[in-house]
């Protein structure tokens, strides 16, 4: 016989379970999320054993037919982020900032979708008339997409479990979702974790694209337990500085496609408008022969970008020296700094150095350390780097320029925005020659003196 639900507490933060309040949690160190909720009582006999199930059947690699195409939304960012467009049965989680544009980005899905696909815009957050504005202003009040204002997934699970009820569904969010058959308040750890299987289990029992949005914790992660992202199949995270008028979606995670992948949307009256050619839009305002600007040839997942690094090294007039970096890892700076000083005898320890990436676009990857260096160079000694041309390669403690990954891709990409030099990695073996014929002249560094001795002292 089971036994009755006894109280437990339940970390709101990472999910672990105890038998009494504690003030931190022991599993991630938290304080004050601990919140007391109905357990679950214990398991019946023989679930564990085997006994009384039944055996189950495997199949081939190889599907006796082909799998069903992908949906295209109309928007091609968000197909290019996704893959090239939603799967069938798939279950995708979006997550950022409040305000950030994701119940926008997502109607606007759903208005592209509609004509030829039954759209489900179901709410947890507003009211129907709320979103009846708001697609007015985007321009998609004419558009066939079913609206609904629901929290119990009770309800939602019935109205979504028969056979063609939907293509695509959007749950707007996911923390105001609820289940009458656990007693805790909705966004609990719980209430997430239960609410998101039965409708994720629906999805892909039905074979419809399954939305839900995420809300984040003041940390920027996203809020509930870290189960939910490897529930789904996809989690998207739509970044964004609310001073800038474009934002970016980012796959952090995506099972039928490539990590890291992102799209970028410009903010206007209408709602997200596509950016087809990113690099251009970053380097727009970008002002040539000024020292301390720098053009960095990056890639973000399958696409490469061109970023303005920007740098100002001061002198201090502190017993500490400041570091101040946006868009950038600022230990990373820190060791950039550290060979600039070691290495080629710049005095930078008694300066202050200030690091921006221009746009609000976040840089993450090693390649970025030349341009970083060379923003810095060009500041500290007060002399523009060329304004034709474009620099990259990871820098390692001993002061080598190492080779990165793709070059190629990234010299392509500077050669169809016009500049004419790049400033990379010796070790460029066959790309160099091939790159060559496109108007960009190679200029390969194998040490980081050699990208100083380009600016005079």
């Amino acid at each position: 016989m089971a036994k009755k639900d006894q109280t437990q507490f339940v970390c709101q933060s990472c999910g672990a379970i105890t038998s009494k309040w504690v003030g931190k949690c022991e599993s991630c160190n938290e304080w004050n999320t601990l919140t007391e909720e109905a357990g679950s009582g214990s398991l019946p006999k023989g679930v564990s054993g085997g006994k009384g199930g039944k055996s189950i059947s495997f199949v081939g690699l190889k599907g006796k037919s082909a799998a069903p195409p992908r949906l295209q939304t109309g928007i091609k960012e968000l197909d290019r982020v996704c893959g090239g467009g939603l799967v069938a049965g798939s279950a995708i989680l979006v997550g950022g900032d409040p305000g950030i544009g994701k119940s926008t980005l997502l109607l606007q899905a759903c208005g592209g979708m509609a004509a030829g696909s039954k759209c489900l815009y179901i709410t947890g957050e507003e009211a129907v008339d709320q979103v009846r504005l708001r697609a007015s202003r985007l321009g998609l009040e004419n558009a066939p997409v079913e609206l609904a204002a629901a929290t119990n997934v009770r309800d939602i699970a019935a109205t979504l479990d028969t056979k063609g009820a939907a293509d695509l569904v959007v749950i707007d969010s996911i923390q105001t979702m609820y289940t009458d058959a656990i007693d805790s308040a909705p966004g609990t750890v719980t209430q997430v974790r239960t609410c998101s299987h039965e409708l994720i289990r629906i999805a892909k029992k039905r074979g419809f694209t399954l939305f839900l949005v995420g809300h984040v914790t003041k940390e920027g992660t996203l809020a509930g337990p870290r189960v939910l992202e490897h529930m789904v199949d996809t989690v998207l995270y739509f970044e964004g500085e609310r001073g800038h008028h474009f934002r970016i979606l980012r796959a952090v995670k995506n099972r039928f496609g490539a990590t890291d992948e992102i799209g970028v949307f410009e903010m206007a009256n209408e709602g997200l408008a596509e950016v087809p050619n990113p690099s251009a839009l970053f380097l727009a305002e970008r002002r040539g022969n000024v020292s301390g600007s720098c053009v960095f040839a990056g890639l973000e997942g399958t696409r490469p970008m061109l970023v303005e690094i920007q740098a100002l090294v001061a002198p201090s007039s502190l017993g500490t020296a400041r570091r101040a970096v946006v868009g950038w890892d600022s230990g990373r700076l820190a060791m950039i700094a550290a060979v600039l000083e070691s290495r080629c005898g710049l005095a930078l320890g008694g300066h202050d150095i200030y690091l921006n990436v221009a746009g609000g676009l976040r840089v993450s990857e090693p390649a970025a350390d030349a341009a970083v260096a060379a923003a810095l160079v060009s500041s500290f000694r007060d002399s523009p780097v060329s304004p034709g041309a474009v620099v990259f390669g990871e820098i390692g403690l001993s002061g080598e320029i190492r080779a990165v990954s793709q070059m190629d891709q990234r010299l392509r990409e500077a050669a169809k925005l016009g500049f004419t030099e790049a400033w990379m990695p010796k070790n460029a073996g066959r790309r160099k020659q091939a790159m060559d014929t496109q108007g960009v002249a190679i200029d390969s560094l194998g040490h980081i003196q050699a990208l100083v001795g380009k600016f005079s002292s």
